[in-house]
């Protein structure tokens, strides 16, 4: 089916959608906020300037759109018709095929580059997929990334702490007398 837009139209209409506050970053973010987790957002000091900063665990959260990020596609330069070929949840389009595939791949390269500058710099990388936030399985999305912060959390800071040592109560000294008499 041709595109019942203009070039122009079509243009406008991709030009004015917004890279901040997003439906799905704003429903992390509303997530993270009902249990507890505090956060901030789009901080240009660190790399890659994430969705969702989380500096007590040492965390960035990106949020990515699957059609501007190229969830699961591949590009296949073998394959004649496209060069492309697209999953479920991002369809590359039919016209100006070689801009998008272009556009993607420029994305993907970019997203690898912040993630291993992230990682190098000792942040955890969380980045969760537009379809991973739909309402049947936002939930358990969300509960795994509970479950990354807090594993990376005990792990950040165990290694800080000292570990328990027992103490035998019988080889400690008393400070007070063994029995009082007291009349």
């Amino acid at each position: 089916m041709p595109d019942p837009l203009t070039p122009e139209q079509r243009h406008r209409c991709m030009s004015h959608i917004l890279s901040r506050d997003t439906k799905p970053e704003l429903k992390v973010r509303h997530w993270l906020w009902q249990h507890g987790y505090r956060y901030r957002l789009n901080v240009k000091g660190v790399p890659g300037k994430p969705d969702i900063v989380m500096r007590r665990y040492r965390t960035a959260i990106f949020v990515n759109g699957c059609f501007w990020h190229g969830h699961n596609v591949d590009f296949d330069l073998n394959n004649a018709k496209n060069g492309v070929k697209s999953s479920e949840c991002c369809k590359i389009p039919k016209s100006n095929t070689e801009f998008w595939t272009s556009k993607i791949r420029r994305n993907q390269e970019r997203d690898r580059k912040n993630c291993q500058l992230l990682i190098e710099n000792g942040w955890q990388v969380i980045i969760l997929w537009e379809c991973q936030l739909k309402p049947k399985t936002i939930e358990n999305t969300m509960q795994q990334v509970e479950i990354a912060l807090n594993d990376y959390f005990i792990r950040t800071f165990s290694r800080n702490t000292k570990p328990y040592v027992s103490i035998d109560e019988d080889s400690l000294p008393i400070a007070a007398e063994d029995a009082a008499d007291y009349e």
